[in-house]
Parts: C-alpha cells; structure tokens; sequence
C-alpha cells in the first residue's frame, strides 16, 4: 500500500532548552520506519549536526529554514502524498498547522499521517483542551485561558494568586510559570502572550506541591491502546518535568490510584483520538486519592525517548507504523521478535533519570527552578534499588558526589542550603543529604517543607545511614553498598582506603558487577536484544565474543559546549568499525540519542561514563581496543585512566591528548614544530598572574587548560578588572595575549602520514567570541589563497608532527596578516558533522579508518566549492535568568542551523524558523546601542523603547545588559557583535534563496573526489 509514497517528515530544528536530541532519535526511527514500509521519505529539518539530517537517513535531506515559505516550496517541488509532523516537537506541530492554515496542505493534496491536526489543536489549544476534558468530566485546576492583561485582572479578582501562567503551542514551558504576586502573574502573562504563537495563555490556580506523573500511552486506529510506560517526577507540581529527577516506573503511588489513571489515560487518548504516541502529565493530591489532569502531548516527546530508553519499547518508530494505519496487534516487538507490540512492557529493575543544567557556565545565573524548563540535557541510569538507580544517574550527570554531595555543602551555613532546598535548586536534593548527613533536619521536616514524597526522601536518608554501616571486614556489607550504587571511590573516601584496594578487596570477595539484558518483558520471553544495564545482583547475562571488537566512547548528557554533533559523531564510528568488520560496543547514558537506540551499536551499556563503570564493561565484554576520539570532552578525559588500567586507545595516547590539552606542553609543541602561537605562559599564582598579563600587554586571555565551551575563560583589559576575577580562577591558569583579529578552524583527518583539510572555516564575529557561538562560512569569504594556503600548510605540518590517527580540530587567529595556532582538539569537534555534510565526503568513515590503523585513500587538496554553507548559533539564554546573550570566550549557544548561499550572505540567518521570521517580518523597528548608532536606519537605545515593536538590538557594551535581557524576552533579536551588525544590514538585502536537497549541492564535489 504504502510503496513509492512520498511522505515529508519535519525535524524540530536546532537543539534548544525544551527540545533537544530526543527528537534526532524519533526523527531517525520515523525515517526508518516509513522506508521499511516501502515510502520514499523527504526530510525537512535545519539542524546540521543530527542523524537524522545525514543523507542516508531519508531520500530527499533539505537542511533548510523551519518556514512556512521553505516547508511550501519542498512540498511544491517534491510533491509529497502525506505528512508526518508528529517526531519533530513542537517546531514541527506548528510548521503543520501553519501549512494547513495557509492552504498549502489542501492546495497540493497533502494527507497528515497520525494524529490529526484537530487533535493536535485538542491538546495544544489551552481553551480546546479544556472543553475536551470538561467533556470527560476530567478533573482541573479553576483555571481560565486568557488573550490579554485585562483578562487575568479578572480572574485574580476571583481566585487571587499564587497562578500557573501556561502559554499555548511552546515548548519547554518557555514564557510561563508560577506566580506567587499579582505583579509577577502580569508579568509572566505579558511574557507568555508573547511566546505564544496564537497570543494565548492558560491561567490556573497554582496546585504547586501536588506530586506529579506522567504516562506514555500507544493507541492505534482500532482504538487499542497501551500504557508503556509510567514515570514519576521526585519534585513535585512546580518544577517542569524536564528539570526534575524522575524515576520509571512510578514509586509512590497506590495500585488502586495507578489503575485510575491508567483508565483515565486510555479514556484521554480515545477521546481526542490520538493516532501513535502520547504523554500525559498528571497531579495527584499528596495524601489524598484525587488527581487533576495536567496536560497531554499528543504527539512524542522528550518523555517518550525516555520510557524508550527505559523499557526497550521504541515508540517513534511504532507510532509510525501506526500513522501508516498497521494496528499494535499487527506489529512485532522489535525487541523479542516474539511479541506484539500490543505487549505492555514490563520492568524489573529501575530507571532513573538525572537532568543536566548548565549553570556551571554561567555562574551569577538563577538557578531557581519552576515551570519553565532550564536543563539542556539528561543522564539515564537503571538498577535493582532506587538508591543504586539515583547514584549512578548522578554520576553520569557528572554531579560531584564527595562522597555523597559536593565538597563546598560540607562547610556551607545551613541557611545557604536550606535556600537551595526552599527556592527549590538544581542541588536540592544534595543539599538535603547534607543537611541529612549533619543532623540539621529529619524525614518529616523535609517532607513537610519540600513536599518531596516520604519514600524519596527515606531514599536520601539511607543513603546517608550506609555512610556509617560500611565494614571492609564483612563480605554483605560491602555488597549491600555496591547494591546501593556506591563506586569504589566513594567507598575509598568514606574508608580512607584506597580505590584500588577497595576493587582488590571487591574481587577477592568476588562482588563484581552483572549486567542484565532490557528486553521489554521482564524476562518472560527469550530475547536477544543485546542491550545491557549494570548491576550488583543476581546472574550476568553477557557472553563476551571472541570477535574482534571496538568499544566507542559516548558522549553523555547534552550540554552547552557537548552537544548532539558527538551522538553524531559516535554513531558514524559505529557504523565505520562494523563496515571494517568490527564488533561494536557503545556506552552512553543519554536516553534523548540515537546512539543509545539498541538496533545501532552490536552491544550497547547504558552506563555513567566514568572510568570505573566504563571499566566494568571492558573487563565483561573482554574488550582491549577503545574509540575515545568520537565523544567529545567525556571520551578525552577517560584516556589517561584507560591507558593506566592497560587498555589500548585507537589513534592516539594519553600522552598526546595531554600534550594538546595542557597549554604548557601545546606551547612547547608548536615551538618545537616552528608554527607561530599567541604569546602566552601558564601561571600558577595570583602575582605571576599579574606580572605575566604587565609583561605581555593587555588585553590578555585568562583560561585554564582541559575545558570545552569556554568554561573559565575571561578577556581581561586592565589591571583592575583582573582583580575581579582573581576569586573564580584555580590556578594554575594560561595568560594568553588577546588578539582581536580573525579566526579560522579547520577539520582535519590524519592517517599519520597524510593529512586532509577538506575545507576551512571563517568565524564572522571578532576572535574571543566563542566558535560554537559564533556565524561560520565555508569556505571563507574574506582570507586571501595566501593565508589559506598557510593554514593549510600549518594543518599538514601539525597532522605529521602530533603521532595521531584520526579526526582533530585546529583553531587559528589571523593578526596583522599573520597565522597563528590557538588551539588543537585532539578529537573530533563540533563542527564535523558540518563538515562532512557540506563537502559531501565520508569524513567520519576515513577518520575511523585511520583510527584503526586500516589505509586510507585520502584526497590530496581541499573541497572546492561554487557556494557557501553559513553555520548560525541558535540560544536559549531567554530560559536562563540572569546570564547576559553577549557573546564572549564563555559559550552560551545550545544549537544551530545551516543555511546555503552562494555568497557568503544569508538572511535565513537571521530568519530561522517561523518565530524569527513573524518577529522581522511583523516588526520594524531597529534598536542600536552605544557605539552603533551607524548601523543602518536604526534608532537609539533608550527608556521609551517599545520592545514589542523591535526586531533587532545592536548592543555589545557591557552596560546594556539589563536591555538585552528586556528585549530577548520580547522575542527581539540581540545581536552583540558589531561584524554581526554589518553582516544583517547586508544581508537584509538579500532574497530568500532556493530550495535544494542536500544531495544536489554536494553531488558535484562527489563526482571530482572520483
């Protein structure tokens, strides 16, 4: 039925705060899906850096603006027959309905697939999804949905506050939240009209304190539907879903309330007639058996990769098959290969998930959670106990735990954590097992202020009490804390013994780990899914191979610096080492990824990726070969205790990565090689400090070594702003000259002979603004053959020179006319996946290849291109209070996109999707700050600007920003480089230019490699 469709799949777009890789993995698995089925699949999604852009995932790839003028264009010029725009969030949801309001969908006869876009209205609509629940006398919070302010004064007359400002058709709760004042609710009301795409806000009285749930429900067009999975948040109503810690499947609950809610949701789902996938948040009384219904998404979601990941049920891809009309009783588990889908899986074992928030980078940002989602990413971790589930989550998060909570809650004031507690923070639920650990509070008291459930808080309360039971003399008290998710290391440093004899000890007793197959049911049917968890209990069900195999090093949790461009990156590897006949082991523990879908990898561990759980998997899997290059900072910083314990690290050493990543020895490198670098010179006090920034004339970089995405980076331009940030460095730290020239990156491969630059990058901003952060062009517009010609001499020389094999990365500044190296990334970077679909080459496959010391037939000279691709940032900072969008050292952006032109000059660079575009299309005000009143037909920045009506803020003085922060939420668009400001003016000028797959821009490049 379905062979020779042609079906249009829409992607979410760049990764953002409240949209992130879980839709890279629906979106791959919905491509799959529809191919298996016999349908030609055409994509449509901007995001450079995913899987499911790469040009074997679809038939048709168009990297493109998410629009309604490119989405029209695609479907005018590719004639799909159906839509599928339900594993795309909510970028997609929107592009659909706004393809259906303009006529388009009907104009070219375009059937949506699933779930139709009346239910999607149902669900979204705050006003609908109310009537929708009113008409199965579904229980919710008095609440009103409102279009402007006056009508808010009239419900605060009425119910008062606190209120739950929720707008309609946003992802990530963005524009919303809790209101405890009238004046906050006008506040977040003015916000939340403006946010949303339909100017409409749900307002509800606050239920804040009610414990929340969430249950992922399957129907298909018969009406058979399952619950595949339920899950619990341990905040309860306040903090958004994706901020909280959440265990699967859910803990606290009655089994008489969970068969209520599990009818309620089948009801929900049968009524709006969701065809696929569906979430639906709960909240239940936290002592009584009553509950109000929260929201639905009728469509999959951050969520549904989660109990995904969790149960082994893959729901993207099932819920396609449903879209295409099978029914769950038709389709086989993909998991046993025995059941049906129409199966609800069981577990028996826990899963807990730990989100990933960025506050790190941005230290004066408020980390006060409420509905508004802040985290950027999320580790994923099972056990038999929710203590071992919660400390191994922890641990993939990369949360200090010292032993059990970071070093500074030891001798903190108990006010300062008991804010963290209240307010409520990301550390929370630390700063309680401090305040446990020191005897400040008990159980009831936390219970009674946090509104926590009891059992979580117990949880907490054993964890502490285990502290105090460990006897290394008694073989079941050693267990009972491996069981309870206790490393080594932090047995080592309750015990004051060491690590190394804690494992000694551990052996000797014969307490070693066992890994357990996620086979969807329990154990019930054989399965031969080789997807494993780490345990302490029972018997392993993992053989090792006597094939030669290849462990690939994931690379955990999004965050701002790591994103999904390393999922990428892995499972490219994967793929390279199966072509050259390797067996496969990944080890990752982001549920959001495509690399921890079971069916890519020959083996896959959801496990934390530290030295000792990465090592319990080698020593299972008898595995000595390990891929660190392709898992961005996390692979790298596992490479020295790899090494150590004996393991071999394809295409490089612990010694060369520290060679490029502590500056001293980068420095003496570079010497040695003859290639000029930045004056610079690592200190290590406070007056060296000083007297090396006199001696080398400022402005100079203040940075330590072994970061990624700028973290702890400062320009400094004078001596007294040096002693402002004296109290933030831990030394020893680099002292680097600034110079404010132009950078340029490369992508190399070497196969430690040769080594290939396939195409050189320009930075548009000013060097100092953070590359991940900043515009690229490819190839460079502005460098002269001369220069070009020496960075990639520089490259050449830096490949033969650096005894590796692989993929790196070099950053370089011009200066007065003269090349210099800032710095090498001994590993694959954030830009390669760009790379590698811009030129069209099998970049990933050849680094691979040399990795493994297989050769390789690289070409000689560079890609040259007749166009340029243009790399633009996309940020959140709109989600983090208090952290300034100037763009600087410190990288701030989450994503980005890709537009095509032919010169250098995109306005899709500035027109991104359909917010940006309603927002400089709709708008016509100019704002420039100090120092650039010159740029354009813009106005001055002053007290009587109306944000609303402004498009565009030039401002990078420091002194606006309380101004920027005012026009980002808005919706305005701040740009804070002036190379920026000129770039915009230019390419204001400029039309739209045409749609093309990804395949036609670089089949020309593919014919001349030949």
């Amino acid at each position: 039925m379905w062979d020779k469709q042609k079906v249009l799949v829409i992607g979410s777009g760049p990764i953002v705060i409240g949209q992130a890789a879980e839709f890279d993995y629906s979106g791959t698995q919905a491509c799959q899906a529809l191919r298996e089925a016999g349908c030609e699949v055409i994509l449509m999604n901007s995001n450079p850096a995913t899987i499911m852009t790469d040009p074997s995932t679809a038939d048709h790839v168009y990297i493109e603006a998410m629009t309604l003028e490119k989405a029209t264009a695609i479907i005018e010029q590719d004639r799909p027959s159906h839509l599928l725009a339900t594993v795309g969030g909510q970028t997609a949801l929107n592009l659909a309905m706004s393809l259906e309001e303009a006529g388009v969908l009907e104009q070219y006869g375009v059937e949506l697939l699933g779930t139709s876009l009346e239910t999607i209205r149902d669900g979204e609509d705050r006003e609908r999804f109310k009537q929708k629940m009113i008409e199965l006398a579904q229980p919710l919070p008095e609440s009103q949905t409102i279009e402007s302010l006056a009508e808010l004064e009239e419900f605060m007359a009425v119910h008062g506050v606190p209120l739950v400002i929720r707008p309609a058709f946003t992802l990530g709760g963005t524009g919303g939240g809790i209101a405890v004042t009238k004046d906050e609710a006008r506040l977040l009301a003015q916000n939340g009209l403006q946010a949303s795409p339909i100017s409409q806000c749900l307002v509800e009285v606050s239920i804040a304190g009610y414990k929340e749930v969430e249950y992922e429900v399957m129907r298909d067009s018969a009406d058979t539907t399952i619950i595949v999975c339920n899950m619990e948040n341990i905040d309860p109503v306040g903090v958004h879903t994706g901020d909280s810690v959440v265990f699967a499947p859910i803990q606290s609950i009655s089994d008489r309330m969970n068969q209520q809610l599990r009818t309620e949701a089948r009801k929900i789902v049968s009524h709006l007639g969701v065809i696929g996938g569906c979430n639906i948040q709960f909240a239940i009384h936290p002592t009584e058996e009553r509950y109000f219904v929260i929201e639905v998404n009728p469509r999959v979601s951050r969520s549904s990769a989660l109990a995904s990941k969790a149960t082994g049920y893959p729901i993207a891809k099932l819920a396609t098959r449903l879209a295409l009309g099978e029914r769950l009783d038709d389709c086989i588990n993909p998991v046993t290969k025995e059941t049906m889908a129409s199966f609800e899986p069981t577990m028996d074992y826990i899963t807990a998930k730990v989100p990933c928030f960025p506050f790190d980078l941005f230290t004066g940002s408020n980390r006060t959670l409420g509905t508004q989602m802040k985290a950027t990413g999320e580790s994923m971790a099972m056990g038999k106990t929710l203590e071992e589930a919660l400390q191994k989550a922890w641990r993939g998060a990369g949360v200090e735990q010292s032993p059990l909570y970071p070093t500074w809650m030891k001798t903190a004031e108990s006010d300062e954590l008991w804010k963290e507690v209240m307010a409520p923070t990301d550390r929370r639920l630390l700063a309680m097992l401090a305040l446990l650990d020191r005897k400040e509070t008990t159980v009831e008291s936390l219970v009674e202020q946090t509104k926590v459930q009891a059992l979580f808080v117990k949880v907490l309360q054993r964890l502490v009490d285990q502290q105090q039971k460990i006897d290394l003399t008694d073989e079941s008290s050693l267990k009972q804390t491996k069981m309870m998710g206790f490393t080594d290391e932090q047995i080592a440093l309750l015990t004051g013994v060491s690590a190394v004899e804690i494992e000694h000890l551990r052996k000797e007793k014969g307490i070693l780990p066992v890994y357990h197959m996620i086979d969807t049911c329990a154990g019930e049917f054989k399965s031969a899914t080789p997807y494993f968890y780490g345990n302490w209990s029972g018997q392993t069900e993992v053989t090792a191979s006597t094939k030669k195999k290849v462990a690939v090093i994931g690379a955990g949790p999004i965050r701002i610096g790591q994103g999904i461009e390393f999922d990428y990156c892995s499972v490219h590897a994967v793929r390279a080492l199966q072509a050259s006949g390797y067996e496969t082991i990944m080890i990752n523990n982001n549920p959001e990824t495509v690399s921890t879908d079971f069916e890519v990898a020959d083996r896959l561990y959801v496990e934390p990726l530290t030295l000792e759980d990465v090592m319990h998997v080698l020593e299972a899997e008898d595995c000595q070969d390990v891929l660190v290059q392709f898992g961005g900072q996390t692979g790298i910083a596992l490479a020295s205790g790899l090494e150590n314990a004996g393991y071999h690290l394809l295409g490089t050493t612990a010694d060369v990565i520290d060679q490029m990543e502590d500056r001293e020895r980068f420095y003496q490198f570079l010497d040695d090689i003859g290639i000029d670098r930045i004056p610079g010179q690592e200190v290590a006090t406070h007056e060296q400090m000083t007297e090396v920034a006199t001696t080398i004339g400022y402005p100079v970089m203040i940075r330590p070594s072994y970061v990624i995405g700028g973290k702890g980076m400062h320009i400094i331009h004078d001596q007294e702003q040096l002693e402002t940030i004296v109290s933030e460095l831990a030394f020893p730290v680099l002292v680097d000259a600034y110079l404010q020239g132009k950078e340029i990156e490369v992508d190399c491969i070497t196969d430690g002979t040769t080594t290939y630059v396939p195409i050189l990058m320009e930075q548009l901003e000013r060097a100092g603004v953070h590359s991940g952060d900043s515009t690229m062009i490819l190839p460079p517009v502005s460098l002269s053959a001369t220069v070009q010609s020496e960075i990639e001499r520089f490259a050449q020389m830096i490949g033969q020179r650096m005894d590796y094999k692989g993929a790196y990365n070099i950053q370089f500044v011009l200066h007065d006319d003269q090349v210099y190296v800032l710095e090498i990334n001994p590993r694959a970077s954030r830009t390669l996946p760009i790379v590698a679909k811009v030129t069209g080459q099998p970049i990933l496959q050849w680094a691979v290849q040399a990795a493994v010391g297989q050769a390789v037939a690289l070409p000689t000279e560079q890609t040259q291109l007749d166009f340029h691709a243009v790399k633009t940032p996309v940020f959140s900072t709109l989600k983090l209070q208090g952290v300034d969008p100037k763009t600087g050292p410190v990288m701030r952006s989450t994503g980005e996109t890709l537009q095509w032109t032919t010169d250098g000059l995109a306005l899709e660079r500035f027109i991104f999707d359909e917010t940006t575009k309603r927002h400089l299309t709709t708008r016509d005000i100019i704002v420039a700050g100090a120092d650039t009143e010159a740029f354009g037909t813009s106005v001055a920045l002053d007290e009587t600007i109306d944000w609303a009506q402004c498009a565009i803020f030039y401002s990078h003085v420091i002194e606006e920003k309380a101004s920027r922060e005012a026009a980002l939420a808005a919706g305005v668009q701040v740009l804070t480089e002036p190379e920026l400001a000129h770039y915009h003016l230019q390419a204001i000028e400029k039309s739209p230019y045409a749609v093309k797959p990804l395949h036609t821009w670089t089949e020309p490049i593919k014919e001349e490699v030949k």
